[in-house]
């Protein structure tokens, strides 16, 4: 059964250890989920599977900034991902999913159905319409 386009309480925000990210089963998906301190958005969530290295490890990477965009790095090969959009900054054809995210209650949100790809940049400016409006 599909819960697309469903939002779903993943975990406190409490529950992530500020900078670094979890994993979480959304809808059959591995989804990374990010608490970010120093951005002004919070949480982020991507797919967990690295297709670089084809692992699902990109909760446990590391989470930092390239310029403005807020990023993690595979922690096999090292590649930055974009935490709003899913982009892989070095190899834009090993971009992964990024999905709507909201904290409500002090409750992480991610929204089952609400992906876009990284490289459409129409889908990723959807993609921050759809959350600004959610923490609005």
């Amino acid at each position: 059964m599909s819960i697309n386009n469903a939002w779903l309480a993943v975990c406190d925000l409490t529950d992530i250890v500020p900078d670094t990210g979890v994993c979480a089963l959304i809808d059959g998906e591995q989804v990374a989920i990010f608490h970010v301190q120093h951005a002004q958005e919070k949480v982020f969530a991507i797919g967990n599977y690295d297709p670089a290295s084809q692992a699902a490890v990109l909760s446990r990477g590391l989470v930092g900034s390239i310029g403005e965009r807020v990023v993690v790095a595979s922690p096999i090969y090292k590649q930055h991902f974009d935490l709003k959009t899913g982009e892989c900054v070095e190899s834009p054809e090993y971009s992964v999913r990024a999905y709507a995210t909201r904290i409500e209650g002090g409750r992480v949100w991610v929204q089952a159905g609400a992906q876009t790809q990284a490289y459409d940049e129409e889908s990723a400016e959807a993609h921050q319409d759809v959350h600004a409006g959610a923490l609005a």
